[in-house]
């Protein structure tokens, strides 16, 4: 039995009685394009309605997060990984008890560990789908090989993109490496997009309709449509005062938006049965692609 089976076993053997987090990846095609103040006030919103979240920091080098949170972790994924701590340890409580995890450089090493390790590794971040109902992944923009992986591994991905041309052109290249990924599943996988910084209603939804057009004639691939937050002064203010825009002006044009958007993603979820994947199975997977 390989390493990758062994894994496998070992989540459908916890798999049984506990819950299973609803795992949900924010990316794009390049930085700049609010992709972190997405996944802050999605979580916000997703609290609000009585959810519990944590955001999985994902962006290597970058401390976004924590920056817009207001909070300095005292611990990363690094130190579940190689100084022994547990998964409750590493979680640093922000804004309305939203869980946030700094990955640190701390998947890059996965491949390098022994089994003993990422079965320990695994069994902790199960836990995590017992703490919170859904987990935000907050990747690194561009097209990396360690973006693809988060991406590959992914059930459920936004996309947050801008009128921007680069913004839509890094987009397309995003979704056209991802396409042609040996380990993506399209069936597997639902894509959302989000345009962000738009002047109205409607250029978020003609950004959209541009961006589909390329994507279903030259990928063939299947993507939908999220919704838009505008542009706002408030939200500029409430990243200065590092503080999320869904706290500090929660009548705001921007935080109404992702109100709308978080209700559509649980709408979402009600009313189309998807399998959930969970924290332990997403980071299996991502191990299983370390190691073919």
């Amino acid at each position: 039995m390989d390493q990758a089976e062994q894994l496998r076993n070992i989540i459908k053997a916890g798999n049984v009685s506990r819950p299973v987090a609803r795992v949900i990846t924010v990316t794009s095609g390049k930085g700049g394009v609010g992709k972190s103040n997405t996944a802050i006030n999605l979580a916000i919103q997703f609290r609000k309605m009585g959810q519990r979240v944590i955001i999985l920091d994902a962006d290597f080098g970058l401390a976004n997060i924590e920056i817009m949170f207001g909070a300095v972790p005292k611990h990363n994924l690094c130190d579940l990984i190689y100084q022994g701590k547990n998964i409750r340890e590493i979680i640093t409580w922000g804004p309305m008890d939203v869980g946030f995890i700094s990955g640190g450089s701390g998947i890059a090493g996965l491949s390098n560990l022994s089994r003993e390790y990422l079965v320990y590794i695994i069994q902790n971040l199960a836990q995590l789908d017992a703490i919170a109902d859904v987990i935000i992944i907050d990747t690194g923009a561009g097209i990396s090989d360690a973006v693809l992986e988060f991406l590959v591994a992914s059930g459920e991905i936004i996309l947050v993109t801008t009128p921007e041309p680069t913004s839509i052109t890094d987009s397309y290249s995003l979704l056209k490496a991802l396409r042609r990924h040996a380990r993506f599943s399209e069936s597997a996988t639902r894509i959302k997009v989000m345009a962000n910084k738009v002047d109205s209603a409607a250029e978020g939804q003609t950004l959209f309709n541009k961006l589909n057009a390329v994507v279903s004639r030259y990928l063939k691939l299947s993507v939908s449509y999220l919704g838009s937050v505008p542009q706002d002064n408030q939200l500029s203010r409430a990243v200065m005062q590092q503080m999320p825009v869904s706290i500090q002006a929660p009548g705001s044009k921007s935080a109404l938006a992702y109100e709308e958007i978080a209700a559509k993603l649980m709408n979402i979820e009600t009313n189309h049965t998807f399998e959930k994947r969970g924290m332990a199975a997403f980071f299996s997977h991502l191990i299983q692609q370390k190691n073919r």
